[in-house]
């Protein structure tokens, strides 16, 4: 009998990351984006929670509990709550597991011990370059041996870049093939330049030039990295970007119910209702894809055909639910006082994003 519940502990998860998206996360989502910043005290909650340091190697004061599946339910509830705030709260992952599972003890020790710390610490991957034709596999941005070192030039875009992160995961091609190397946001060389995007405007995300980085040869990932992070990646999208979907259907559906035209809700009419049924389809749909893929992940399996599936269907039914939500809204959904809008500015940016998020 194949089971599509969540264990006890992972229900318990759930219910806790849900009622704190609901009470910490909902409240001040709107805010963020007209401000463009994220409240410390938030980051600071949610590191308290230990929603990402848990899962980090107990030898490095995580707690050893990695999950590929509690990972996505744990997405789609903080997404549920905001996808740039979800993004943010989840960033340190972006440092801490590409170290944990590919980088040598040295590394390791540096990286993962701020991680892990009593404080919130953000971290980022620089993964997507600004090019029509970008390639996760192939990044134009280069690395070079040099007596010992790696020299890194080239340039990303789309890397979360919270105020107080110590590393960034950068990939770049040594000798035609993609590696990935830790890389101190401090190093000579390195740029960050603010993007200013469409969507997730509470989140900051940069666009960086490495400009002759140096790093030590000790900072090389595993040849096998770049790999597992794209596809890490794309299943932690596919949860963020059902959660945006969740979110966008449920506004609608209760607006739906709510409005009322010709003395009934629109919710009775026949276009409307169909138009919410559709949507919910759609989204148990692509969610159960994210699941396979994470529990592929979970198996040892290469995921990367679960992950990409994943990935495409969740990011389509994120931007067609967050459209409907604008339609059932009318004119309303067009209006920045209303939730739709901004769930569809959120919702656009998935078909450009690669590993914002890791699970």
């Amino acid at each position: 009998m194949i089971d599509f519940s969540p264990n006890e502990e992972q229900q318990l998860i759930v219910d806790t990351v849900r009622q704190f998206a609901e009470n910490e996360i909902r409240p001040i989502g709107r805010e963020c984006d007209e401000s463009g910043e994220i409240p410390g005290a938030l980051l600071t909650q949610a590191h308290e929670l230990g929603l990402v340091a848990n899962a980090f190697p107990e030898a490095h004061g995580g707690g050893g509990e990695r999950s590929a599946v509690t990972g996505v339910l744990v997405a789609e509830e903080l997404a549920w709550g905001d996808a740039a705030l979800a993004l943010a709260i989840l960033s340190p992952a972006l440092t801490g597991f590409p170290v944990a599972d590919f980088a040598g003890e040295g590394p390791k020790a540096q990286a993962l011990a701020r991680l892990t710390g009593p404080g919130f610490v953000p971290g980022s991957l620089a993964l997507v370059e600004p090019r029509f034709d970008h390639d996760a596999f192939a990044p134009k941005t280069t690395a070079r041996a040099e007596g010992g070192d790696f020299v890194l030039t080239g340039e990303k875009c789309f890397v979360p870049w919270l105020e107080g992160g110590q590393h960034v995961v950068v990939t770049a091609s040594l000798d035609g093939a993609a590696r990935a190397f830790l890389v101190e946001r401090s190093a000579a060389g390195l740029k960050a330049q603010r993007e200013r995007n469409m969507g997730l405007k509470g989140l900051t995300t940069a666009e960086l030039r490495l400009d002759g980085v140096r790093v030590p040869g000790d900072s090389i990932l595993d040849q096998t990295a770049v790999r597992e992070l794209v596809i890490r990646g794309r299943v932690a999208l596919a949860a963020v970007a059902v959660g945006v979907a969740r979110a966008a259907f449920e506004v609608a559906r209760d607006y739906a119910k709510e409005r009322h035209a010709f003395g009934v809700p629109i919710a009775s009419k026949q276009a409307i209702a169909f138009k919410l049924a559709d949507m919910s389809i759609e989204i148990d749909g692509a969610r159960l894809l994210a699941w396979e893929a994470a529990a592929a992940l979970d198996r040892g399996a290469d995921a990367l055909r679960e992950a990409s599936l994943a990935h495409q269907q969740a990011r389509r039914v994120a931007l067609e639910v967050s459209d409907g939500a604008v339609q059932v809204f009318g004119g309303h959904g067009y209006i920045r006082e209303y939730l739709p809008e901004m769930h569809l500015r959120n919702a656009r940016g998935f078909s450009a994003f690669e590993a914002l998020a890791l699970v």
